[in-house]
């Protein structure tokens, strides 16, 4: 499958702007070091082991969940514009992302203490700061493209890097459940081994071993887009570009908003995108909550998403350079709008609201209906989320010049998150009101449905007006 992606990169990079090959590779492995953090931590093996092991209770848990990724979208949100800003103005962007780098890894490793019974806040402290981290450093590397390669090419690369990443989070979590997630009762894992290094699947040793995997894996492939990418020269000293990118992004919110098309954009990005987020980072613990799922079978359904991410960023590429952004953005956020109905319109034994029921007998993995009904609406969820945001980021990349693309993408961050602690904070509220994860998940219809309807009206590129 790596294959694919290199055949994919030779096709895309003799267009690029003077920029070696092994530069945009080095670009592109950064989503590939970045990935896991998202999928074995936040989505599929940390996350569920948080909020159904480390909890009183599964709606207790989601809710703790959902409040630790709130607060660390709610600074993502308030500092991401001022790091864009002053990046255009310092120029260089890996220093940067060498600082958040340290922070990130460093907290990573510190949620292997994480074992049930300790201080649920200390452990969402970690988990924030790994958040927050990693979002600073894509913002610095997302503000690279439009120096690495031309317009026409920005859609296909970032898809291809977006898929990359998956394939990345993909061989981890293929990793985590064959190797390392146990069975409680037999204490072997899928393939009838014992856990590598005696982890112990009772302590959760299987699920907290993912923060110190994450953060090897992403020091390790992270270094390539040092040694190899070219950076932007250096420019101004640090105190000076920070009060001169002050001064430039309070400039810039008041440009925006005489931007037409970019300022819509933004506004339908924020909204949307804020339902991305929540759907990844609750997802599948409220999956794992309502079947009471172990790590493996939560490892599973996250190997079969990204599977189908992989593939779906793949087709996204081509259907980008072909088309443009926008129709893969707006079709993605139908195909999210759908798998939410079906997600909250799933019970234990039955779907789409009761319209179908299941027995509850069955052996085996995903033995019961409602689990494979589950199954389907994950593959619609894994099919979009990956174009939704590679398109997304092209289709910005594509409606700003270079020499503003640092601080543009800090708006562009600031979009993806200024919002980004309401819909799991909303979440977290009407789950712990109402004692109900699944009305809890169903506001997210919300943010979906309003995302679609501005994004529709959104001219491509952006900032045609």
């Amino acid at each position: 499958m790596l294959g694919i992606f290199l055949v994919e990169l030779e096709q895309a990079a003799p267009r690029a702007i003077a920029t070696p090959k092994r530069g945009i590779l080095g670009w592109m492995l950064f989503d590939w070091a970045a990935q896991p953090f998202f999928t074995v931590v936040t989505t599929f093996i940390f996350g569920p082991y948080f909020i159904a092991r480390m909890a009183e209770d599964p709606a207790q848990g989601q809710a703790a969940w959902g409040y630790g990724v709130a607060i660390a979208g709610f600074i993502i949100a308030i500092l991401s514009p001022v790091l864009g800003a002053v990046a255009d103005k310092t120029g260089a962007r890996k220093p940067w992302i060498s600082f958040f780098s340290a922070v990130k890894i460093i907290s990573l490793a510190m949620l292997w203490f994480a074992a049930p019974g300790s201080s649920l806040v200390v452990v969402l402290i970690f988990f924030a700061l790994a958040s927050v981290a990693a979002e600073f450093s894509i913002v610095f590397n997302d503000s690279m493209m439009p120096r690495l390669v031309k317009r026409e090419d920005i859609g296909r690369i970032s898809n291809i890097a977006w898929g990359l990443g998956y394939l990345g989070g993909m061989i981890m979590l293929i990793f985590v459940v064959t190797c390392l997630a146990a069975s409680p009762e037999t204490g072997t894992t899928l393939i009838g081994i014992k856990p590598l290094w005696g982890l112990d699947p009772l302590t959760g040793e299987d699920a907290r071993i993912t923060g110190p995997l994450s953060a090897l894996w992403y020091f390790v492939f992270i270094l390539p887009m040092f040694f190899f990418t070219p950076d932007a020269p250096k420019a101004s000293r640090l105190m000076p570009a920070i009060r001169s990118g002050l001064s430039e992004l309070k400039a810039t919110l008041h440009e925006v908003r005489q931007r037409s098309g970019i300022m819509r954009f933004l506004i339908a990005r924020m909204i949307y995108q804020d339902g991305v987020n929540a759907l990844l980072a609750l997802g599948g613990g409220f999956a794992a909550a309502m079947f009471g799922w172990t790590i493996t079978e939560v490892g599973i359904f996250g190997i079969i998403l990204n599977v189908v991410a992989i593939f779906g960023c793949l087709i996204a590429s081509r259907c980008d350079a072909l088309f443009g952004s926008k129709p893969i953005v707006i079709v993605s956020l139908i195909l999210l709008l759908i798998a939410t109905v079906g997600i909250i319109s799933t019970g234990t034994d039955y779907t789409l609201f009761g319209v179908l029921t299941f027995g509850l007998d069955g052996e085996g993995l995903f033995a019961t209906g409602a689990e494979r009904a589950y199954l389907v609406y994950g593959l619609l969820i894994g099919f979009a989320f990956g174009p939704v945001q590679a398109s997304s980021r092209s289709w910005f990349a594509c409606s700003v010049k270079p020499e503003e693309a640092g601080r543009y993408f800090g708006i562009y961050a600031l979009a993806g998150r200024a919002t980004s602690f309401v819909a799991p904070f909303m979440v977290a509220t009407v789950t712990m009101a109402l004692g109900s994860p699944r009305l809890g998940m169903a506001v997210l219809l919300l943010f979906f449905i309003a995302g679609l309807l501005l994004i529709a009206r959104t001219p491509y590129p952006a900032a045609k007006v």
